[in-house]
């Protein structure tokens, strides 16, 4: 049966994505008929502060209390600091004030294309930092600019030897007229992506 927004409960929720998040099962990547090791935890996007605080507690629990490495990725911190370092950063600001916000987002979009720019940045940030896995945030932050399914299917081949989680603010479901989409932060408009798996779905 599916779930309602009412039905869910983000306090059992965070339970169970920290159970599996600590799980071997998890931690070595089992069952998944060589799928990718990409799971998403979606969640109602105004539950994102609520969400934010669960996220934190799971991750002092994961390194305290379990020894794990965990690493975050936060796409609006990485884009900002792509962009400053570029040298463009102030004159975006400004720009955007007067530009068609069409073209802004075009322009933007380029500069922060996941193919040429997000995933070497975070290429280069995994293979300085151990990890046991990765946590991929600020996704909502950066919407439409940014969108999670490109961002995904970029980082096929650079998250590789550790499982990843997408903090997912809107809806990713399965219908038999569009297969898997990504909705982020429930709007209209969908993203085609089917190699992730949900993880509230999966054994703890």
């Amino acid at each position: 049966m599916k779930r309602t927004t009412t039905e869910r409960n983000l306090q059992n929720e965070e339970q169970h994505v920290y159970e599996v998040l600590r799980s071997k099962r998890f931690l070595n990547m089992e069952g998944l008929s060589k799928e990718v090791p990409f799971f998403i935890y979606h969640y109602p996007p105004v539950w994102e502060l609520d969400v934010q605080a669960a996220r934190n507690r799971v991750t002092t629990k994961l390194r305290s209390d379990d020894g794990l490495r965990v690493i975050e990725i936060n796409l609006y911190d990485l884009a900002i600091k792509l962009l400053k370092k570029r040298g463009v950063w102030e004159r975006l600001l400004a720009l955007e004030l007067t530009q068609d916000k069409y073209e802004f987002r075009e322009a933007l979009q380029g500069m922060l294309d996941p193919h040429d720019h997000l995933a070497p940045a975070i290429r280069e940030h995994l293979a300085e930092t151990p990890s046991d896995m990765v946590f991929l945030t600020g996704i909502g932050e950066v919407f439409p600019y940014i969108r999670t399914h490109t961002v995904l299917e970029n980082l096929q081949s650079v998250v590789v030897g550790r499982p990843m989680l997408a903090w997912f603010p809107g809806t990713y479901e399965f219908t038999p007229a569009g297969g898997h989409q990504l909705r982020a932060l429930n709007l209209t408009t969908s993203d085609s992506y089917y190699r992730a798996k949900d993880i509230t779905e999966q054994e703890a």
